[in-house]
This record gives structure tokens, sequence and C-alpha cells, in this order.
């Protein structure tokens, strides 16, 4: 299922938060959205989620979701948002329950997912026995299983330390590798868009508009820590949101 973004604006009141907003999200692609603090990342991640509806424009969903999928639109947050009083099987089994898979069916599922993410062994853990790294792979298993036809990504990696979101990244370069899947990925984080997205969107200071696409050829497991292409394109979008990031932030700092 491809994801248009098609002249999208979006206002709260009189603040105009996002303005003639178009994007293509093909199937099977991650699109990393970056930008200056405030400038609709997470907004734009809420209209194309269904959350909200946007003041104009209109996002549209063509084609069919994969079949089997449970929930076409499923979100990954920062915060994880496991039940603590759930094991990891638990966490995993409640986006099941809510279509009424239960029993053999539900573990077959959740033995798929688990042994996809590498938690086979901690299918009876508490969240409170587990790594942050570990809580987020739990949440993307949990994602997994409803067979989504697009994650919606808010900076998943962003509560971690360097090293664990090294790994984190490494693990989704592994899923889509072996089962390609479609995601909107939000991120402040350079380093993270241009080693997971096929296609980072820049975005302006508020009211946001797309300053620039960059589609980066390099296939994802080819990607490298210190990878010169990479270092580049990085720089590049450095180079497009600097001012604007110390604008925003000097805002923020002021309000």
């Amino acid at each position: 299922m491809d994801i248009q973004v098609v002249s999208v604006g979006h206002s709260y009141g009189s603040t105009e938060v996002l303005r003639n907003i178009s994007i293509e999200i093909p199937t099977g692609r991650i699109v990393c959205l970056v930008g200056p603090s405030g400038c609709g990342k997470s907004t734009l991640l809420r209209l194309i989620g269904g959350l909200e509806r946007p003041s104009g424009g209109e996002i549209l969903q063509l084609g069919a979701p994969p079949e089997g999928s449970l929930n076409p639109l499923t979100y990954v947050f920062q915060d994880f948002a496991l039940l603590p009083w759930r094991t990891v099987h638990g966490n995993i089994s409640l986006v099941l329950e809510d279509h009424g898979i239960r029993g053999a069916e539900a573990d077959g599922i959740i033995g798929d997912v688990l042994a996809r993410t590498r938690l086979s062994d901690f299918a009876n853990a508490l969240p409170k026995q587990l790594s942050g790294g570990m809580k987020q792979r739990v949440a993307i298993a949990r994602a997994l299983a409803v067979k989504p036809a697009v994650m919606l990504m808010d900076e998943p990696l962003s509560a971690l330390d360097a090293q664990t979101r090294e790994l984190l990244m490494d693990d989704l370069v592994r899923l889509w590798s072996r089962q390609p899947f479609t995601a909107v990925y939000v991120t402040h984080n350079l380093a993270e868009a241009v080693r997971l997205g096929h296609k980072v969107v820049v975005l302006s200071r508020r009211p946001g508009q797309i300053r620039e696409s960059v589609e980066i050829d390099t296939a994802l497991a080819e990607r490298k820590a210190g990878d010169a292409e990479l270092e580049s394109v990085q720089s590049k979008l450095w180079g497009l949101i600097r001012d604007e990031a110390r604008a925003a932030d000097e805002e923020l700092v002021n309000v």
C-alpha cells in the first residue's frame, strides 16, 4: 500500500504548522522526516496515521494492505509504550486480542515476530527486566505482529544511548532486508536518517515546508558508519537545516 501526501497544510487555531506538503511513500521503502525542532514532523506523522485531519490537502492510501493486515497503519513510539505487568509475550498478544486472535494462532504469530526480532528467549520476561534496546525491540515486534502496511515511527531510538541506537539500527536493517516493510520515520538524528532512509525529506522551520527530498541509492545492508558517501549526504542535510535549527533552538529558549 502506497501513501501519498498531497498539498497538505495544517493549523492549530491561528498557528500554521505545515504548509503545502506533498510526499510519496512507496511500498517497501523507508522515508525519513528531518528538520528543526517544532517544524511539524510529528504532526505530519499524526496526519498520515489518521489521528488528526489536515486543515487542507489530502492523504491517500493507494492499493491494498498486506494480506492478513490487522492494522494497516501502526505506530512505534520513542517511549516503548509497554504494559509493565505483562510479559514480552503478553505485550505482543495484546494487539492480537483486540482482533479476537488468541491461543495457538496468537502463539504462532508471536513466536514468528519474536524470532525475527531475536527475542525468543525473553518471551516470559517483564519489561522491568529488559534494557532500553530490548524494550524497543518488543515494541517493534508488537508492531510487526499486526502485519502493518506502513509503520509510523516517531523518534523510536531517541531515548537510547549511542551504542544501543547503533545496534537497533542494525536490527532494523536486518528486519527490512529479510522482509521489506514500509515506514515513515521521524528523527532529529541525521546519522539515523542516512543509515535507514531510502528518502530523507527535509522540513523548514514552522510552518513546515519541504526544503528538499534527498534520495539515497545505496542498499541499506551496504551502509556502514564512516562511509564517505553517507557522510556527504549527512553533511548536505545538516547544511540545509543548520541555521534554522539554531534559530528554532533560540526561539524555544526565549519562550
